[in-house]
């Protein structure tokens, strides 16, 4: 290894970036070539689909665990890291949107995890480092744009949250508040009770938008090479057509991420994997 100049290392970098930009104007291209591309047919599926799907999410994770973990261990991080923030800066009302938050991100998220399982499924060896063989997807495009999507629907999230917390509990508290005092404010305070029940019934609002937007159309953009505006009106009609499984699953996600988020963010190592790899599963049970 030589050590470059800097006119060397700066031509370097613009090589580079040549290359992000030419490969990033392939994408855009190839969404428009694939745009409204031919639907896939929908299936009916049942309650026993869901288990199912779960316990074969569970498999992958155990055959995968040490693999899995390693990549996963992010996901701890990333939420001590906020909730750190969210007590040292002040912002504790959005704690709970932050770790709540981990349903419409999570499948943006859990894609290397879908590309492990359909490798897997194709009785191909796997290993951590396939999960970025997304980023060889014919439909990577779409796929970075579903998840440019979903971040905007988590940040439009934490400005509602924000203001049902300024519109309940917000003008009753201090302007420095401890954990302690919040929480009671939270739990046994008119305001607070308000808070709790806006929050939740409007935050399920967006866990639904972001299940019937994701639930499909990344492990379809990822298994087909199809268009960006099917992958996401096939995710509504999978949802649209099977209400009573769908429900289920959308309930079984929120419990499992809640647990995860209640062991201090660590038990997502387990809960983050095992729902991504059962995501897939489901996909394939919904799709033809």
């Amino acid at each position: 290894m030589t050590i470059r100049n800097p006119i060397e290392w700066s031509g370097a970098q613009l090589v580079s970036a040549a290359h992000a930009a030419e490969a990033l104007g392939r994408s855009v291209d190839h969404m428009r070539d694939v745009a409204h591309s031919p639907a896939p047919a929908i299936r009916r599926i049942s309650n026993q689909d869901v288990w199912q799907s779960l316990r074969a999410g569970f498999s992958d994770f155990q055959a995968y665990r040490s693999d899995v973990l390693f990549l996963s261990v992010i996901y701890a991080v990333v939420g001590l890291v906020l909730a750190r923030v969210a007590f040292g800066s002040q912002l504790l009302p959005l704690l709970f949107p932050l770790a709540s938050g981990f349903a419409i991100i999570g499948p943006l998220t859990a894609v290397g995890l879908y590309e492990m399982s359909r490798r897997r499924e194709q009785g191909a060896t796997v290993g951590w480092a396939n999960a970025f063989d997304v980023l060889k997807a014919p439909a990577i495009g779409g796929i970075v744009a579903m998840g440019m999507i979903l971040i905007a629907v988590f940040l439009v999230w934490l400005v509602v949250a924000w203001a049902i917390f300024d519109a309940t509990l917000g003008s009753s508290l201090p302007a420095v508040v401890s954990p302690s005092q919040f929480t009671k404010a939270v739990l046994f305070t008119g305001p607070g009770q308000e808070m709790i029940v806006m929050g939740m019934s409007v935050g399920f609002l967006f866990a639904l938008l972001a299940m019937m937007l994701s639930v499909v159309s990344f492990p379809l953009l990822l298994d087909r090479d199809t268009g960006l505006d099917t992958a996401i009106a096939t995710s509504f009609r999978a949802v649209l057509a099977n209400p009573g499984p769908m429900a289920l699953w959308g309930l079984v996600v929120a419990l499992g991420l809640l647990a995860g988020s209640a062991l201090a963010f660590v038990g997502l190592m387990v809960a983050v994997p095992v729902l991504g790899h059962a995501t897939w599963h489901l996909y394939r049970r919904l799709i033809v």
